[in-house]
């Protein structure tokens, strides 16, 4: 979020000044205090519906310019469709919508928390100023020339106006942090690779001690000194030297297992020696999405002070083609002893996960682990930019995940696992290779990879975000490239069945 917007709640109340924004539904039906508030403009609203053939659809928007009997000089109405069907995520959604309607150019707005059927309750009002921040987001920060019309206002301010603003006020604290999370994952990914390389990356999540996580980084000999070879290769022809990090959050009892998430974090992914097409490459350095993701994650965890303990760890490295970088047909030990063939130095994010996600389950004895990647193109085939692909053994665990994806409006859709694909990782050379056979089933083949470093009887699911970490399809809440996906579902799962009550 901006520095410039500020957010708060007041009573109901039409604003003195600025811009005034309404939800009605279809048929133009507003809510009784909505009702209230615009008095005689009422009618005014419903005249000018008429001959723009506004209907009050969902999404839509009707506009008035200085609407007589109001002290605002601009009234928006947006339209929310059929009452009965609105679903609780959708007041995400209308913050977001509402924020961009607002012309760029104006300082002051005030959005008003009532949905055709009455008040919307506090923590609805909380959440409609979440998708007001959502949608707020700009990573416009290396710009230093804009069109007039593209320079927003130095100071911009938000008010919702709500039923009971001290109470929306305290419920939207717990979401203000959540948001943050987002917003530090999206401003992660969207950092261009000389500016963030491991080491930055490393420095940036450390940054979340003043917040009260815990913070310990391995350097190079720390991870040779643990066998991290897998995750130790991938990084060997970068100048720039890996580094994991481990960010624990305890909020829980002292001697619970924590939850644990785990991150691929290439900062830069050229395919080394297989190196890429040179066609769209400047994206690779969003190859870090899941560590963005675990880092944001980390940091609404500590900010809203979650009562859990949770541990996020981020294997951060760049992939880079070098005298010194890792060649096809290269044997690495994995920390866990297990050995690989490298087919494709392009099919580096598993190795690094290989590593990392043996070092949390041997250290941290963790409920469950969940790793989040863009690991591969073939789930962007399968599953375009609506859904994340999810590998699971457990099926409490999908099913909770699922539940909270759509909740939270972040959707996953499970994929197969089976021994069928695990045949197609074996190697004639060593313990496995890291690709499969031909190009069909690679997100599966994939996650059949990472499997053989989780213990069966851990509870473990993989997200596979190549087709929604960055440059996905843009929404309601989200106009950037970077969009902090993974932060407010994995947030959503861990309140609603991991922390104590």
């Amino acid at each position: 979020m901006p520095d410039a917007l500020t957010l708060g709640f007041v009573p109901f109340a039409a604003p003195a000044k600025g811009v005034f924004v309404v939800f009605c539904g279809e048929g133009l039906k507003l809510g009784p205090a909505t009702a209230k508030a615009l008095g005689a403009t009422a009618g005014l609203v419903a005249r000018a519906g008429k001959a723009e053939r506004f209907t009050g659809k969902s999404g839509s928007s009707l506009e008035l310019v200085m609407p007589a009997g109001l002290k605002a000089g601009r009234l928006i109405v947006i339209g929310v469709g059929k009452a009965a069907d609105l679903q609780p995520r959708d007041f995400v959604k209308f913050g977001g919508i509402a924020m961009g309607k607002l012309p760029t150019s104006a300082r002051e707005a005030c959005v008003f928390a009532e949905m055709p059927r009455g008040r919307m309750s506090a923590e609805q009002a909380a959440e409609l100023a979440q998708g007001v921040r959502l949608r707020a987001y700009a990573f416009d920060r290396y710009k230093t020339k804009r069109k007039e019309d593209e320079t927003p206002p130095a100071r911009r301010s938000v008010t919702i106006a709500a039923a009971d603003a001290a109470a929306a006020r305290k419920a939207d604290g717990p979401r203000a942090a959540v948001t943050e999370g987002v917003l530090l994952a999206r401003d992660l990914v969207n950092e261009p690779a000389n500016v963030l390389y491991p080491a930055e990356f490393a420095r940036r999540a450390g940054e979340l001690k003043k917040l009260g996580v815990g913070i310990e980084v391995l350097d190079m000999r720390a991870m040779k000194k643990l066998g991290m070879n897998a995750l130790l290769g991938v990084g060997q022809g970068s100048r720039h030297d890996s580094r994991v990090v481990v960010m624990r959050w305890n909020g829980g009892r002292k001697s619970e297992a924590p939850v644990a998430f785990i991150g691929k974090g290439v900062c830069f992914d050229t395919g080394g020696i297989s190196i890429k097409p040179a066609g769209g490459m400047e994206d690779m350095k969003g190859d870090m999405a899941g560590a963005a993701c675990v880092t944001g994650l980390m940091r609404a965890l500590a900010g809203r002070k979650a009562k859990v303990n949770a541990v996020g760890i981020i294997g951060l490295v760049e992939n880079m083609p070098d005298g010194n970088a890792q060649r096809p047909g290269d044997i690495v030990k994995s920390m866990s002893g297990q050995t690989i063939e490298i087919i494709n130095t392009d099919a580096e994010g598993r190795l690094v996960l290989a590593d990392v996600i043996w070092y949390a389950a041997q250290r941290f004895k963790p409920k469950f682990m969940i790793d989040l990647a863009t690991l591969t193109g073939a789930i962007i085939v399968a599953l375009g930019h609506q859904h994340a692909g999810m590998f699971c053994n457990n099926d409490d665990l999908a099913n909770r995940i699922t539940k909270a994806g759509l909740a939270a409006g972040e959707t996953v859709w499970r994929m197969p696992l089976g021994p069928e694909y695990d045949k197609q990782i074996d190697s004639k050379f060593a313990d496995m290779k890291n690709t499969g056979s031909g190009r069909f089933g690679g997100a599966i083949t994939a996650a059949q990879f990472i499997k053989r470093f989780v213990d069966d009887k851990m509870p473990w699911a993989h997200l596979d975000i190549a087709g929604t970490g960055f440059d996905s399809r843009q929404n309601d809440v989200n106009k950037s490239w970077g969009s902090g996906w993974g932060v407010r579902l994995l947030d959503r799962l861990v309140a609603d069945h991991y922390e104590k009550k």
